[in-house]
């Protein structure tokens, strides 16, 4: 028995066999096959020698957004290749928790719920990594694998074996290819824009190790997340008087209302911090420096009724809905009763611009790695959930005029590829992974 894992840095995902060279995605939680890389840990009420109970994926997520009394881990590939992965976090209440043993609990967690879909034990496993866990460090980057590779045995894994997720993300094209070519793998998510420069083929299809077939690495902390809080900040949150002129004070002319709280209830991780009750008193009493009261109003309601991720989530559904190009109506009805504001593509591209420019540089920058800066890229492949968007994918496909566009399943390609790479090494010739009925 033996299973693939995507282990991403906001999601993930698993593939197991299915009968006759097949492959299919685990269904992690109830209509998903992908699952947010997130444990919390509460703490309320626990007694200290007691283990912690723990939550995952939308779960966590959703205890934390509900203000429980613990502590959310969140981005947990990123401690690979650092101190961190060593030490310990305080999770309150007089407990603390080894970074391993959190990704190694993340890992178990994705275990299980491949053998409840495998009806059997598991203990092969194949991991996406990155390029580069660490750049320009071999000897971190080093310590990073063998770090995953033992939470992964903490977890239960017998056999750990390691796919570069670029690669898995270009097998399932590869499949098809009757000759080799250049691919740039554009792997666009909520926290990053991943680039690869990837040379495939059927000649190199069956190779174990791919390292050599990979040109050029490059990437930007730039993605999804950041066009929710660009958007929010454009949209929403005027209509609470962020960028709004105060009353004039002591003979001076208006000025721009604080812009802080603002800032932080546009960014996911700070929302909970707004609603400590100093800040919160604090900013009752700033009703003064706002020239429309109803912006003040509109603010206080929103930190009185803890609807800062509310907003957010809004903002993420409202780009969705325009990504291909529509218009929709965001309602902000609990703010105020009656109150929307109309978002539109129009209205989204000069928000996203400053991110869709850098996030394009990348892209370029990685093919001047490459020495295939622009006509040596024949195709590009577009994955992760940020490639939904169309003014950006038209961007990227504008840089590169001469490659055709290949769209992968935006969620999970790379599981996928690399559920087709464990079955070729355990079985031989597999077709895609699917998701499960």
């Amino acid at each position: 028995m033996y299973c693939a894992i995507d282990f991403g840095t906001s999601n993930s995902a698993v593939a197991v066999p299915e009968g006759a060279g097949a492959m299919r995605l685990v269904e992690l939680e109830p209509g998903y096959f992908t699952m947010p890389t997130a444990v919390f840990y509460a703490v309320d009420g626990a007694v200290p020698e007691a283990a912690p109970h723990r939550e995952f994926g939308r779960a966590a997520l959703g205890a934390y957004v509900d203000g429980l009394d613990g502590r959310l881990m969140r981005s947990m590939k990123s401690i690979l290749g650092s101190s961190l992965a060593e030490q310990s976090t305080d999770l309150g209440s007089g407990r603390a928790v080894r970074y391993l043993d959190v990704v190694a609990g993340y890992l178990r967690h994705l275990k299980t719920r491949a053998e409840a879909a495998s009806g059997g034990v598991i203990e092969r496993v194949t991991l996406g990594r990155p390029v580069y866990f660490v750049d320009d460090d071999p000897e971190r980057d080093a310590a990073a694998q063998r770090t995953l590779e033992g939470a992964a045995r903490r977890a239960g894994f017998a056999t750990v074996e390691f796919q570069y997720e670029p690669i898995a993300a270009a097998l399932d094209h590869e499949r098809s290819l009757a000759h080799e070519e250049t691919v740039l793998v554009a792997d666009i998510g909520g926290g990053t824009s991943d680039f690869s420069i990837v040379r495939v083929g059927p000649r190199r299809a069956t190779r174990a190790d791919r390292k050599e077939d990979i040109l050029a690495n490059h990437g930007v902390h730039v993605a999804g997340t950041d066009f929710d809080r660009r958007l929010e900040l454009a949209r929403i949150l005027p209509e609470l008087g962020y960028g709004a002129r105060g009353r004039p004070r002591h003979g001076a002319p208006p000025r721009e209302v604080p812009s802080a709280v603002y800032f932080d209830l546009a960014t996911w991780h700070l929302i909970n911090a707004v609603y400590a009750p100093q800040r919160v008193a604090e900013l009752r009493r700033m009703r003064g420096w706002y020239a429309r009261p109803e912006h003040h109003v509109r603010l206080m309601r929103v930190l009185e009724a803890r609807l800062g991720h509310d907003l957010l989530a809004r903002a993420e559904a409202a780009k969705i809905a325009v990504a291909a190009g529509g218009t929709t109506r965001i309602d902000l009805g609990r703010v105020e009763r009656g109150l929307e504001v109309a978002l539109g593509a129009a209205d989204a591209a000069p928000a996203l611009e400053e991110d869709m420019a850098r996030i394009v540089g990348a892209a370029r920058e990685t093919a001047v790695r490459a020495g295939a800066w622009p006509s040596g890229i024949d195709a590009l492949y577009f994955t992760g959930g940020s490639t939904g968007l169309a003014a950006l994918t038209a961007r990227l496909s504008a840089a590169f005029p001469a490659a055709r566009v290949v769209q992968g399943d935006r969620f999970a390609s790379v599981a996928t590829g690399l559920g087709l790479h464990a079955r070729r090494r355990h079985e031989g010739a597999a077709r895609p992974a699917r998701p499960a009925n």
